[in-house]
């Protein structure tokens, strides 16, 4: 399973081969996270002046609590992956514990 940490993709080196030959319009995703965890604003950058946009299709907006919140999971998510594996047991021990912790 690719993950959105992962920035050396397959899936994902075949959209930026897509997008730079200009054979799409659009690349449609379900949620940002999916494509990327960080750094959303520089692929839409990346694709515009090869006319192509990012459509989220399944994402709802959220204030700001709930985008910091997401955030720092995804950081945490981020290192306890590499520092862990992201299949562990312990991986997913950090993970839950700091989702647990933001809920309080």
């Amino acid at each position: 399973m690719a993950s959105g940490l992962n920035e050396n993709r397959k899936s994902l080196n075949k959209i930026f081969d897509i997008v730079e030959k200009r054979e799409v319009g659009a690349v449609i995703i379900a949620f940002k996270d999916r494509i990327t965890r960080f750094g959303f604003k520089y692929l839409e950058r990346y694709f515009a002046p090869h006319n192509v946009k990012i459509e989220v299709d399944g994402e709802e907006p959220k204030d700001a609590y709930q985008e910091l919140v997401e955030d720092l999971v995804a950081l945490v998510s981020g290192f306890a992956g590499k520092l862990y594996g992201l299949r562990s047991h312990k991986y997913k021990e950090v993970v839950e514990g700091v989702r647990q912790l933001i809920a309080e």
